[in-house]
């Protein structure tokens, strides 16, 4: 993932939470609202079905449309990756994948999608406050995954994913804001949403080669549609 290709690729384009970690903060009584030890997203129930699509097969055109930009056999960095469509895709042309993601579920489902399609994925869990780097990447990518955590950990997850990321490595991150009220879907979980444009600030000092400030429709099974509002960064290191 060239820039360690760090697609933080939140994918809301898709996204990938961090779902069990935020049950587990409600069951402490840290959690939003105080809400109730028993409540699970429903990405969680939709992961463990195999024949159901989540949020999507193909990959987030954003991955698509940057991924010229990293060698062959780059290393890249899938943060919050769910059931895959991105870390599948890029492992398909190619490159050296690592993924990993808090649900279970999502990476037994991302494993059998690989292996459907015969693709290798290093996929694996982990919590994104916790992650050791262990090496660097040319792309890092994160869709959808980081208001699922509070904003100090996020921005000090992105730091680390930067000061790990190879010279000239991408980042792709997308990360829903305040600018519209968190959907009764999300909204329990979504204790870290982005004021607009901050995100950006943190890219100063890279190469800023995209960013998006926008509200999008959304839906999933057995869930109304529904508006988000997302800030998305492509990014390049360029020292």
């Amino acid at each position: 993932m060239l820039w360690g290709v760090i697609l933080l690729a939140c994918q809301a384009e898709g996204w990938y939470p961090f779902r069990k970690r935020r049950r587990q903060s409600f069951e402490k009584g840290k959690g939003r609202n105080d809400m109730s030890k028993d409540l699970v997203p429903f990405w969680e129930k939709a992961y463990q079905e195999y024949d159901t699509v989540t949020f999507s097969i193909e990959p987030n055109t954003t991955v698509t449309e940057f991924e010229h930009l990293i060698g062959s056999q780059s290393k890249v960095l899938d943060v919050g990756c769910g059931e895959g469509q991105n870390a599948i895709y890029l492992a398909k042309q190619g490159h050296l994948v690592d993924a990993f993601d808090l649900s279970e579920h999502g990476i037994a489902k991302l494993k059998h999608r690989c292996k459907l399609s015969n693709t290798h994925v290093n996929a694996f869990l982990a919590d994104l406050t916790t992650y050791q780097f262990e090496q660097y990447y040319d792309m890092i990518m994160c869709f959808g995954t980081l208001h699922f955590v509070a904003k100090n950990e996020w921005k000090k997850f992105i730091n680390n994913a930067k000061n790990n990321t190879n010279i000239g490595g991408i980042h792709i991150i997308q990360i829903f804001t305040d600018v519209v009220p968190a959907s009764e879907d999300i909204a329990p979980f979504a204790i870290g949403l982005a004021k607009d444009e901050e995100l950006k600030e943190l890219y100063t000092d890279w190469e800023i080669l995209q960013f998006k400030s926008y509200v999008f429709e959304d839906e999933h099974p057995n869930v109304p549609k529904h508006l988000h509002a997302s800030n998305k960064i492509v990014a390049r290191r360029i020292k």
